[in-house]
């Protein structure tokens, strides 16, 4: 108890020393750009919410190579579907350790809206992976990443 009480004390000492929770910059940053803040849907820190969904290794295989290749040409259809609707704003591989095999961040306010998303997909429909759904609080600026990908990129998978 004695303790508990001395890091009450402790934290609103520092709290009330450092300003914490306090707005210190009322005034926008000089290269503060209003219409791209609203575009990208950022609020006053630049951040926004997503959901990040984590692809692990699923509980099934596909052994024919014809059938895993389709499977696997779907999904990727299915991730640009998503990125031209908006909706998947970065996608990519892991390197599969630990069963960690890939992750989407989707422009969604919503865990139910993300599994709506993913039901789609046909590497979960197959069961070859699973998906595990987390809020995520992160830089609105991703929003701007798939038009930015598509002048880096030489070719389509």
């Amino acid at each position: 108890m004695k303790i508990n009480l001395l890091f009450c004390c402790a934290f609103l000492l520092i709290t009330a020393l450092t300003g914490f929770g306090q707005d210190a910059s009322p005034t926008p940053k000089k290269d503060f750009d209003a219409a791209l803040a609203k575009k990208v849907g950022a609020d006053k820190y630049g951040m926004r919410n997503y959901v990040f969904v984590l692809l692990k290794t699923g509980p099934k295989t596909e052994d024919d190579a014809k059938k895993r290749n389709e499977i696997f040409a779907g999904h990727f259809a299915n991730m640009n579907r998503l990125a031209e609707e908006g909706k998947l704003v970065l996608a990519g591989p892991f390197d599969g350790v630990e069963g960690w095999r890939g992750m989407f961040i989707f422009n969604v306010e919503s865990i139910e809206e993300a599994k709506k998303l993913t039901e789609t997909d046909p590497v979960l429909k197959s069961g070859l992976m699973i998906a595990e759904y987390h809020k995520y609080y992160g830089s609105a600026a991703l929003m701007e990443i798939n038009e930015r990908h598509k002048k880096v990129a030489e070719t389509d998978f």
